[in-house]
């Protein structure tokens, strides 16, 4: 059996920018041992697959280690897809997942908006041990979402510079890390950085679902809605994001790396 897969550098303008994933659209599902093969198999952030439900479509994001709740980038991506390779005309895909419905609207040529739920942070008094040894830094700030642990940073400069232990990471009991901080330009509002080992993923290049917890965060640090963020890993990422009553929108594009068939017994 052949089937289709695509894989697209998602938050970025350029080739080997941004957050790399693979798209694999489905006539029906297959069993999930399968689709978890096959994203560890890929080897990326994420593997999506997505199959009609009537008006709609249902997306599942696979790490090479779990099934995740939510993921930003591979969901631009596959919107990417749907109007560049799939034929889909209408300005607007709702997705139905893990988190509830996501909507990704076509903003202009080339830029796709997410319509995401916002995630809420609570200050966390009883910390891992782990989050301050994996990271190598001494006392933050530290906010939990509904998925990841929120560090906040001095500097831009401190974030750029952390050298994580992941094995040490890897024992976390969440999703992974995030660690943000105020930018110190006009360039962007904030900055950020996401470490996910006890997902299968050491660094995450550019991470859409994080900004979920960090706008709602920075909205009500800098007295602002509208806020650009850079994940400064090594590939770069750039988000223009809108808090919107309890949604998070995040706009960027995306670039298609490459597209092919995989093949299945039966």
């Amino acid at each position: 059996m052949k089937l289709p897969i695509y894989q697209v550098d998602a938050f970025t303008t350029e080739m080997f920018g941004g957050n790399p994933a693979a798209v694999c659209p489905l006539q029906q599902w297959l069993p999930d041992d399968l689709m978890q093969q096959l994203g560890a198999e890929n080897n990326l952030a994420e593997t999506t697959f997505i199959v009609k439900e009537g008006d709609q479509y249902r997306i599942r994001w696979f790490t090479p280690a779990v099934e995740v709740k939510l993921c930003g980038h591979a969901t631009l991506a596959t919107a990417h897809i749907f109007y560049t390779e799939l034929g889909y005309d209408k300005d607007e895909i709702v997705f139905n997942s893990l988190s509830g419905l996501l909507k990704v609207k076509r903003k202009g040529e080339g830029v796709y908006t997410l319509d995401f739920p916002a995630d809420k942070l609570h200050a966390v008094t009883d910390i891992p041990d782990v989050i301050f040894e994996g990271l190598n830094i001494g006392p933050v700030p530290v906010f939990k979402s509904s998925m990841d642990y929120l560090l906040v940073l001095h500097t831009r400069q401190e974030v750029e510079a952390l050298t994580p232990d992941f094995k040490t990471l890897s024992t976390l009991d969440a999703r992974g890390v995030i660690v943000t901080a105020k930018a110190d330009g006009d360039e962007a509002d904030f900055v950020s950085r996401c470490f996910f080992p006890p997902s299968g993923i050491d660094e995450d290049p550019v991470t859409g679902s994080a900004h979920t917890s960090m706008v709602p965060y920075w909205a009500a640090q800098l007295n602002k809605t509208a806020l650009k963020a850079i994940q400064v890993s090594g590939r770069r990422g750039y988000l223009d994001c809108e808090l919107k009553g309890d949604r998070v929108l995040m706009s960027g594009s995306a670039v298609t790396y490459m597209k092919g068939e995989y093949y299945l017994p039966g």
